[in-house]
């Protein structure tokens, strides 16, 4: 019995704190923008907005991933580049929001787009190592769009946008 009490009241606080991230949300248009990319709902939309701040603050998203941690680390040596893991610095509930919208854009309830086949044509090469750094190049991919669409609101997001040009 005491168990579920507390399921209770945890499933209370969850709806109370999912209610107060939908009020935060209409408080920051921006939010409805970033929506509109299947993966991205409402806590990871207002997460980004409130660590951004300002869209123009960043000049391109190379420079918003390298602040969210999302780039890989260098170690150059000589004719060596060694390929290593991201470089994790940066805000971590930005970095671990924009990895599990890209787990839910690769995941089964992915819906057919560019970002997802991007990070499937990753995945095609093989491995687990492969499988891991798909997750990170779509996180990187989701940054750009976001910040595209922030700075542009009038321009309607198409999750299929070469394959609507004709470019493949």
């Amino acid at each position: 019995m005491p168990l579920l009490q507390q399921i209770c009241y945890l499933d209370l606080a969850i709806k109370e704190y999912d209610r107060l991230v939908r009020k935060l949300c209409k408080k920051y248009p921006a939010t409805k923008i970033l929506q509109q990319i299947t993966g991205v709902g409402e806590l990871t939309s207002l997460a980004f907005v409130l660590i951004v701040g300002d869209p123009n603050r960043f000049d391109n998203a190379a420079r918003l991933c390298a602040y969210l941690g999302v780039v890989p680390k260098q170690d150059q040596s000589g004719d060596t580049d060694k390929q290593l893991g991201i470089t994790k610095k940066g805000n971590k509930l930005g970095r671990k929001l924009l990895i599990q919208a890209a787990h839910y854009i690769l995941g089964p309830f992915g819906t057919d787009s560019e970002l997802r086949s991007y990070g499937l044509r990753i995945q095609a090469r093989g491995g687990k190592i492969a499988k891991k750094k798909s997750y990170v190049a779509v996180a990187r991919k989701l940054v750009t769009v976001m910040l595209a669409l922030w700075k542009n609101p009038d321009i309607a997001y198409d999750p299929n946008f070469k394959k609507n040009k004709g470019l493949h």
